[in-house]
């Protein structure tokens, strides 16, 4: 379906959307006239002969490895196929047109659109929107809850918004599925299931949990569809789920979440137009009229120094691994200061963390330093670079305007799980988690991230020398910052 198409189709769900008994999978909202026929079930994809050429229009974000992931196809036939892309290439240009040749597999599922990456990140898409008051201006049972929640009682709209920012994830989306699959802005009493949102843990029973999981798995969906790591899933059924290669990332993300909380029948009318799509846009509009690029092409990291004073010994104890929570996105790196103890142990005065590039400190609290880099004062735009297990004392406070050198704080085991000292660094980009590893790798003072065969058992390369990652904190993980001071 055409944009224009997928725009009337809103507006007609807008008003019209409503079934006298809600199904089981979600809530719809409006409910004035009888629910708009589904629309007819998707044929699939020809049977492309292999290395066919098919069109493609780059997405925001897109990387030739995570396009060669999604064609089951490699990153020499692409550029074989595209000759005007240039060997350094990291982000492609959105709207780009592109050739690439594709490898059939079976199964590809429905190219429909349900939403764009804009609307999925804490990102500039959110400048403007206060969480608490929209919830304050609706009806439903979210509006006076109230728990304990991230170490403070918070409100629950500010419980969304605090998970929605620690984890990237917009808030807006955060509601509607509190919507859609649990009533939270319309129904008057909270429903009595045990776990709210379907992500079935044990102790994860309370909103704040059941949100944590649940933007845990919506990252781990959206970033494994941008790295081309996530290329199929499976229904609760079994059925076998490959997003169409043509597919975008929040849409992905999507379909893997609803794929491991819902019923497959549930999870058919959940990724449909009439499902989360509907109630996303009866709540906050199309978000498809909002013009945002998120990603541009040939986007560039700042320069970055390390993350320590120069001239001191620190270890890398933890390549490649999450930026937040579990799994994906691999978008931080660990650095621990020199110690003769291991485990949480207090450090040497010299062995502060630093800023890592000129920038103004816009969030400061447990364990956690946000500095943004394009001096707008917002973490929603731009450059930011996330540092956790900050300790309380001297810890960089909001407003402070930054060098690149000086300090943010010590490193602690305070702001989440730990199993020693240590300062955990991620980068963003208008929201979105930048992996460590890529075309567009960490790159400090000369020094590039690569994954190793598994989380946080990565590397440093620096011409001929590799740093490896040890929790251990042994010689071959040892590296030395050698910015200028």
């Amino acid at each position: 379906m055409n944009k224009l198409g997928l725009l009337l189709l809103a507006s007609t769900l807008l008003l019209g959307a409503c079934a006298p008994a809600a199904p089981a999978g979600g809530l719809p909202l409006l409910a004035i006239t009888p629910p708009v026929p589904p629309a007819p079930p998707w044929q699939g994809r020809p049977e492309y002969a292999p290395g066919e050429l098919v069109d493609y229009m780059a997405q925001s974000g897109d990387t030739l490895p995570a396009l060669a992931g999604r064609f089951n196809t490699s990153v020499e036939e692409i550029y074989a196929a595209n000759s005007f892309i240039p060997r350094d290439a990291t982000t492609m240009p959105p709207g780009m047109p592109m050739r690439i040749p594709i490898y059939y597999l079976p199964l590809w599922g429905d190219p429909e659109h349900l939403l764009p990456d804009h609307a999925y990140v804490y990102g500039p898409g959110l400048v403007g929107f206060d969480p608490s008051a929209f919830v304050a201006s609706q009806s439903g049972w979210l509006k006076s809850y109230r728990a304990w929640a991230g170490n403070d009682w918070r409100s629950g709209a500010e419980i969304v918004h605090y998970v929605g920012r620690n984890f990237s994830v917009s808030p807006r989306l955060l509601l509607a599925l509190l919507e859609y699959q649990a009533g939270g802005l319309s129904r008057p009493e909270r429903p009595k299931t045990r776990y709210l949102l379907g992500y079935q843990r044990t102790y994860y029973e309370s909103v704040y949990l059941q949100l944590v999981g649940a933007a845990n798995m919506l990252n781990n969906g959206y970033y494994g569809w941008r790295d081309g790591s996530l290329t199929e899933f499976e229904l609760q059924d079994g059925t076998l789920i490959r997003p169409d290669p043509w597919q975008n990332a929040a849409t992905v993300a999507l379909q893997y979440y609803f794929s491991k909380v819902l019923p497959a029948e549930e999870y058919r009318l959940a990724v449909s137009p009439q499902g989360l799509t509907a109630t996303y846009t009866a709540l906050f509009g199309d978000p498809w009229q909002d013009s945002i690029e998120l990603i541009p092409g040939s986007l560039q990291q700042p320069d970055l120094r390390l993350p320590f004073p120069s001239g001191r010994v620190w270890t890398l104890t933890g390549g490649p691994h999450t930026g937040f929570g579990h799994g994906l996105p691999f978008a931080a790196l660990d650095f621990a200061p020199p110690s003769e103890f291991s485990g949480c142990f207090a450090v040497d005065e010299k062995d502060y963390a630093l800023a890592m590039a000129d920038g103004i400190v816009v969030r400061s609290e447990t364990g956690t330093v946000v500095l943004d880099l394009d001096g707008d004062g917002d973490e929603r735009t731009g450059w930011v670079i996330v540092y956790i297990h900050v300790g309380s004392k001297g810890r960089a406070p909001v407003g402070l305007s930054l060098k690149a050198g000086e300090p943010i704080g010590y490193p602690s085991c305070e702001g989440g799980q730990t199993t020693g000292t240590h300062i955990h660094v991620a980068r963003k980009y208008n929201g979105e988690w930048i992996p460590a590893d890529g075309p567009l790798a960490f790159n400090l003072e000369g020094w590039v991230a690569h994954n190793g065969r598994e989380p946080y058992l990565g590397t440093l390369t620096k011409g001929s020398l590799t740093v490896i990652a040890s929790a251990a904190s042994d010689l071959f993980s040892q590296i030395v910052s050698q910015a200028t001071p």
